[in-house]
């Protein structure tokens, strides 16, 4: 598919810019809208009276209420009805949209970016990312000209007041009934996003001690020096707390980092693999999808746990493409999107989180002890500023480069190149296992992108 609009992960830019703008989001609210009807339509909607309904959730950001007034407008002129529930984590808005029967779920978020951009991206009425071809009719309707259906036709909007105590009792429902979480002192940054009143909520009630750092969001300070993308901040709570773990998520909530007593940082690679191993203890693990970034490491740890692995592309839809196409269960990536399909249909900060501590809970122990033998191989990764449509892939420097720094690495190690989906970047990167020649390698295929970008 070629996406005008899409990227990997709905549509998103910076706020006021195109396309996240209030005329295009009524648009794309419209057509999203008036292709839900079509698609009813086909399944007996007419006969039916009853007018398709979303949800639409949002994370902190300021430019939320504004977007969110945006589709519920373009939804209600397509007459589409609107269920809003305000700050909610996006694997929220996929979890309620399935448990009400709805017809899709928006997410108005940016995920892991700054507070000056947004995004929307969207969910089936089975709470998992829409196909690619619902997804260009979508597209295809946006600059059609925008009408409205008769005033009687309209649809209407309301609030969900219990959404939030539904979505906590869901994330408590994947955690043993039988375990609980007493005696650890547990600290969860919420990094002020779309979790700060849900994650220490669920913890809580699962009988943690919990203290928080990240819930106060402003509507400006979402994943500023906090949460999964910046886990420094949840270290230092933990060691200066004395606390047994930290959680870190992201902004939408779909993200998760963990951090021990001593503050050593667990990424999604090591999550997944204790996931992964206690899954194993309780049966067979039919294999385990990763990404191009998942570390070396993890893909030799599982050839030694007999567990078939496979990379999908960079993007958690990409995970979740290849999961159901091989018809296994768990996937992730080491940003941390985790995927376990067998306590929901997306990716989910907290619910991951659950996975992780019940693995502590049933084989006793701390995180280094739950990870076995796995050492990730060194890993870098540089980010370079890319000027759209630069033909990087056809740049003689950055070839020449990239095929010297691989010679260098002796067959010890790996060198990725790819265009971020979701910003500006071009992100460079190198794995081995001989940490000062990764990043050497990495540092000079860097600066080669750079100067060919600046050229």
């Amino acid at each position: 598919m070629t996406r005008k609009y899409f990227g990997t992960d709905g549509v998103r830019g910076r706020v006021g810019e195109a396309p996240i703008t209030p005329d295009f989001v009524m648009r794309l609210g419209y057509s999203a809208g008036k292709v839900l009807i079509a698609h009813e339509a086909s399944r007996g909607y007419p006969q039916t009276g009853e007018r398709p309904a979303v949800l639409i959730g949002k994370d902190t950001r300021i430019s939320g209420y504004m977007l969110e007034a945006a589709l519920e407008a373009g939804f209600s002129a397509a007459g589409v009805d609107v269920c809003l529930v305000g700050p909610m984590p996006t694997p929220a808005v996929a979890y309620l949209t399935r448990a009400l029967r709805l017809q899709a779920g928006i997410v108005i978020s940016a995920s892991h970016n700054p507070y000056y951009d947004n995004g929307i991206k969207f969910f089936s009425a089975y709470g998992t990312k829409l196909p690619d071809a619902i997804e260009a009719e979508i597209e295809a309707g946006i600059d059609a000209p925008l009408t409205c259906v008769d005033s009687a036709e309209l649809g209407r909007a309301r609030r969900i007041n219990d959404a939030a105590g539904r979505y906590i009792e869901f994330c408590k429902s994947t955690f043993p009934n039988d375990l609980d979480l007493r005696g650890l002192k547990i600290v969860v940054d919420c990094a002020h996003g779309a979790a700060y009143h849900i994650a220490p909520h669920v913890l809580h009630e699962l009988g943690a001690e919990v203290s928080t750092i990240g819930t106060e969001p402003n509507g400006l300070n979402i994943n500023e020096d906090v949460g999964a993308t910046a886990p420094r901040a949840l270290r230092e709570a933990v060691l200066a707390q004395q606390a047994d773990l930290g959680i870190a998520l992201d902004g939408d909530g779909d993200r998760v980092m963990m951090v021990d007593a001593a503050g050593n940082v667990y990424d999604g690679d090591q999550l997944l693999f204790a996931v992964v191993r206690s899954r194993l203890r309780q049966g067979a693990v039919a294999g385990v999808v990763g990404t191009l970034m998942t570390n070396l490491a993890f893909e030799h740890a599982m050839a030694e746990l007999r567990v078939p692995f496979a990379r999908a592309s960079v993007g958690d839809r990409y995970v979740m493409e290849l999961l159901k196409q091989k018809g296994w269960l768990y996937g992730g990536e080491n940003s941390g999107h985790i995927l376990c399909l067998d306590k929901h249909t997306t990716g989910d900060g907290i619910v991951s989180a659950l996975q992780v501590l019940s693995a502590l809970r049933e084989a006793g122990g701390d995180l280094q002890a739950l990870l076995g033998s796995l050492t990730l191989y060194p890993q870098k990764l540089i980010n370079v500023p890319l000027v759209k449509g630069f033909p990087w892939k056809e740049h003689a420097l950055i070839a020449s480069t990239q095929r010297e720094v691989e010679a260098g690495l002796d067959g010890a190690g790996r060198v990725l190149l790819r265009a971020s989906g979701t910003e500006p970047l071009l992100r460079v990167m190198v794995e081995g296992r001989d940490a000062d020649k990764v990043l050497a390698a990495a540092e000079k295929l860097a600066a080669a992108v750079r100067e060919a970008v600046s050229s």
